[in-house]
């Protein structure tokens, strides 16, 4: 079946099955990559793309459950005001150590500060559970969220 996506601004196409998630039509079908596969039962993170703004884990999402919702992945995350400040951050901070899981951890964050510009350390902690990284930067990315935020210096 085919299916029209709006994703990152762009009108795109995918002729797939219906069932097939999110994260395979961006990669597979769309050659947009950096999104990654990590347990593919909703439980990392690292598959994290924003539907309308909100954060979705697109292993588990069906396309077809998509319909006219804008999708925005990593690739076109920096063209918001907010999503350029969240990566600038992500530099400054120097928070990625392998970088597998950081994809989502910049769009979870992204959809925090668009929801929440001034999170407290509690919004943080909730916004980010269930990003997972196995090189613990913790640390090092709730302080690129403050920095992104306005609320630390790099």
């Amino acid at each position: 079946m085919a299916f029209t996506l709006s994703i990152n601004g762009e009108t795109k196409s995918a002729d797939v099955d219906g069932d097939t998630p999110l994260l395979w039509v961006l990669r597979d079908t769309l050659g947009l990559v950096g999104a990654k596969f990590g347990c593919g039962a909703a439980l990392c993170g690292a598959c994290t793309v924003h539907l309308d703004g909100a954060p979705v884990r697109a292993c588990v999402t069906p396309v077809e459950s998509v319909g006219k919702k804008k999708v925005t992945t990593i690739e076109g995350v920096g063209k918001s005001p907010v999503g350029k400040r969240v990566q600038e951050a992500w530099k400054a901070i120097d928070v990625p150590q392998c970088g597998y899981c950081q994809a989502g951890q910049i769009m979870s964050a992204t959809a925090l500060l668009t929801e929440k510009p001034k999170p407290t350390d509690e919004d943080i902690e909730a916004a980010m559970n269930g990003n997972l990284c196995r090189c613990a930067t913790y640390i090092r990315i709730k302080k690129a969220i403050k920095v992104a935020a306005g609320q630390e210096k790099a």
